[in-house]
Formats: structure tokens, C-alpha cells, sequence
């Protein structure tokens, strides 16, 4: 039989929203658990510079996590990672969240879960994962010295991915659909290394190799033409997608299946709260992530302090 564990509160997710709150919730001397169920920080853990963050003129996203991580332990916050939540039920009293090894209660859920990365929709994605075909730069990206590398996308996470694995890749291909939507300075620092092509309005169609990535198809829409680029590796930022499978069924979720919530982080069901990437808003950047986790933070302690008397 699972330990059964009281908290006041139980943050889902450490990102900069998870961690954030997990530090104000600390510092209010709530007793405070926060479940990650992959690696602390989340998708900005592999953030190479950030440089729109108050307070940094850069850092890497692998230390200004570190530093929030740091700061929310010392005010007696628990961070349990790889401990995967395999149930929750958010409309009971105390709310219950249960993990492969434990049951949490708790008066207060702060959801943070954050986003994953979607992806590549080609039938040969699960034979080259791993084996070719990537999702994160930080991690892999060694793996690539002196190799050909394509990166797949056109956003932020893409091009600064791409601008990164320059680093190792004695040639590189900037693969995406249409247009850019990346700021013009990392389009600008791509654009200007030798070792790398941009190829807008492409897409691709098929990967192709023996027991690793050896080459992939690609379309050029303007031209109608179709050609294979040799690739030793392929790293896919095509989007993301809301980790809200979770909660489904005890929570309203948009069309885009985050989790219905208001700027007050509140959701609809009282002591529950949305925060950060997960949440359905119009704005999402590291600041509103920290944002949305102080208010969720502050909010849970006067609900708290309600159900206290």
C-alpha cells in the first residue's frame, strides 16, 4: 500500500511558473512539494542564452533555473523529480495527488506543467528517435561534432537551437514550411554563418537510413521540386503541446487544451490553480511565467488562511 502524505500544497511542474511559486509558497512557510516528472526547468532548461530575462544581461536557462530551484529549497520548498503522477482527483477534500510510489493530499494543487515538444509527424519518427532524430540541442548536440545537421522549424526555440549546433556542425540546414517567426537578431546571427543554409517554404517528407538517420526527403513548395539532403542528425522545434492529459476530466481545457483559467491564476474548482505555459492566456514568456507563479503562490495562501479561520 502507497504512503499516504499531507502537504499544504502540492505544486504539479518545475519550471520557472512551478518554481516560482514553490519559492513564495516556501517563504509563506507552507509546507510545499513540487512533482516534476522529467528534469527540473523544463523546456527553458535547455536555453542556451536568455538574454529578455530582468536582472541578466545572458544566462543559460540551466543556471537561472538553478538559482530559482536554489532559492525556493532554502525557504524549505521539496523538489521530487522522475516520481511520475499517475492520478489526480482535484474536486475532493483534501485534493489527492497520486504518484507511482506515494498519495499526496493537500489543501492547495498549483498546476505547472507546462509544455512539451511536439513531435516530427513522419511515419519513420520512432525508428530514427534517438537514432537521429532529436529534440533537444542541449543534450544531443555534442553527439554531432563535425557532422551535418538540419534543424527542423522556424520560431525562437528553432533558430536559436540552430545557432547553438553551429557550434558542431561542420554544415547546417535550417529546415521550415513558410516563413521565419524568430526576432531578427538570431535570424540575423544564423544568416550570417557560413556553415549554414536556410531553406524556407520546405518541408519534409520522408527520413531515410538503415539503423540511423542518413538523409532526409525534401519538398520545395515554391519550386515543386523534391531533393535528399545527406543529415547525420535532425533537431525538431515545431511547437509545443499543453501537458494537461492529466486533468482532462476534472478540469475545463481550451481548444488548444490548456487548462480555462483567469490572470488570477484561479481555475474552477476552488484551491485549484493554473500557471505558466499551461495556462490558457495570450502572452507566454519566462516573466509571465514567474508572474503567474508569484499570484498563484499568494492566492494559495489566502485560501489557505480562509480554510483556517
Amino acid at each position: 500500500m502507497k504512503e499516504r502524505i499531507h502537504k499544504d500544497v502540492v505544486i504539479i511542474g518545475a519550471g520557472m511558473a512551478g518554481l516560482t511559486a514553490a519559492l513564495y509558497c516556501g517563504r509563506m512557510n507552507l509546507d510545499t512539494l513540487v512533482l516534476e516528472n522529467a528534469i527540473v526547468g523544463g523546456q527553458i532548461a535547455n536555453a542556451v542564452d536568455i538574454e529578455n530575462f530582468p536582472g541578466f544581461i545572458s544566462i543559460s536557462g540551466g543556471d537561472l533555473i538553478a538559482t530559482v530551484q536554489k532559492q525556493a529549497e532554502n525557504f524549505g520548498a521539496v523538489i521530487d523529480e522522475f516520481d511520475t503522477i499517475e492520478r489526480v482527483a482535484l474536486k475532493s477534500s483534501p485534493k489527492i495527488v497520486e504518484t507511482q510510489e506515494k498519495i499526496y493530499a493537500a489543501e492547495v494543487v498549483i498546476i505547472a506543467s507546462g509544455m512539451n515538444r511536439r513531435k516530427l509527424p513522419l511515419p519513420e519518427e520512432k525508428k530514427f528517435a534517438g537514432r537521429g532524430v532529436h529534440y533537444c540541442e542541449l543534450c544531443d548536440g555534442h553527439a554531432y561534432d563535425g557532422k551535418i545537421i538540419a534543424v527542423m522549424g522556424g520560431g525562437n526555440a528553432a533558430v536559436d537551437a540552430a545557432n547553438f549546433l553551429t557550434k558542431y556542425a561542420s554544415k547546417l540546414y535550417l529546415i521550415h514550411r513558410s516563413e521565419f517567426r524568430a526576432d531578427e537578431v538570431s535570424q540575423k546571427r544564423l544568416r550570417a554563418n557560413d556553415k549554414v543554409t536556410v531553406m524556407l517554404q520546405t518541408e519534409i517528407k520522408a527520413l531515410r537510413g538503415d539503423k540511423r538517420l542518413e538523409s532526409v526527403e525534401v519538398f520545395d513548395k515554391v519550386t515543386g521540386t523534391t531533393k535528399i539532403l545527406a543529415v547525420d542528425g535532425i533537431f525538431v522545434n515545431i511547437g509545443v503541446e499543453p501537458n494537461t492529459q492529466l486533468f482532462k476530466d476534472e478540469l475545463n481545457l481550451s481548444a488548444s487544451g490548456r487548462i480555462i483559467a483567469g490572470e488570477d491564476c484561479r481555475t474552477e474548482i476552488d484551491g485549484v490553480f493554473a500557471a505558466g505555459d499551461v495556462r490558457e492566456k495570450e502572452i507566454r514568456q519566462l516573466t509571465t511565467a514567474a508572474s503567474d507563479g508569484t499570484t498563484a503562490a499568494l492566492l494559495a495562501e489566502n485560501y489557505l488562511a480562509k480554510l483556517g479561520g
